[in-house]
């Protein structure tokens, strides 16, 4: 009635379509899991302004003045500098410390906080992510001097 070799395929075709499944599954739930870290507490701070329209900054270490630099950016020439303060957020809201006029960026996209005598970088569960020296972040993560963060089209070097 049936051939063995038929059913064989169709077996194999369910198990090719489980398994693949499976696996849409685990990465829906590894990126949702990624953009949605809540074990560090949120850090309210100074908003972060180009400096040429503001001085000074905040010190974690002694002369130390944490800031982006831009490198490409809508709206903001190539050089121009963020001071990033207590801490910052970046997005496309108006209330975003460092503004992204990116239509590849949330409103809420990522925040740069303090911790300890270092400045952190997360991503705030952005749809398009955050990249850090060409990685996606799936966690806070240390900045160190001359780092690349790109968000969408936009990209900044961290100084500090």
């Amino acid at each position: 009635m049936d051939d063995p070799i038929a059913v064989a395929l169709q077996f194999g075709f369910l198990a090719v379509l489980y398994l693949f499944l499976l696996w849409v599954v685990r990465s829906a739930r590894r990126d949702l899991a990624g953009g949605a870290n809540t074990d560090v507490p949120v850090a309210g701070g100074a908003a972060a302004q180009p400096s040429r329209e503001r001085g000074g900054g905040m010190d974690l270490r002694q002369g130390v003045r944490p800031r982006l630099e831009v490198v490409a950016a809508m709206n903001f020439p190539p050089g121009a500098e963020f001071e990033i303060g207590d801490s910052a957020t970046m997005g496309r809201s108006p209330n975003s410390d460092v503004p992204i006029e990116d239509p590849f960026a949330s409103s809420a996209h990522a925040r740069i906080f303090p911790r300890g005598q270092f400045m952190y970088i997360e991503d705030m569960g952005s749809t398009n992510g955050t990249y850090l020296n060409g990685r996606q972040l799936r966690r806070p993560e240390q900045l160190k001097v001359a780092d690349s963060i790109r968000i969408g089209e936009t990209e900044y070097r961290y100084q500090e």
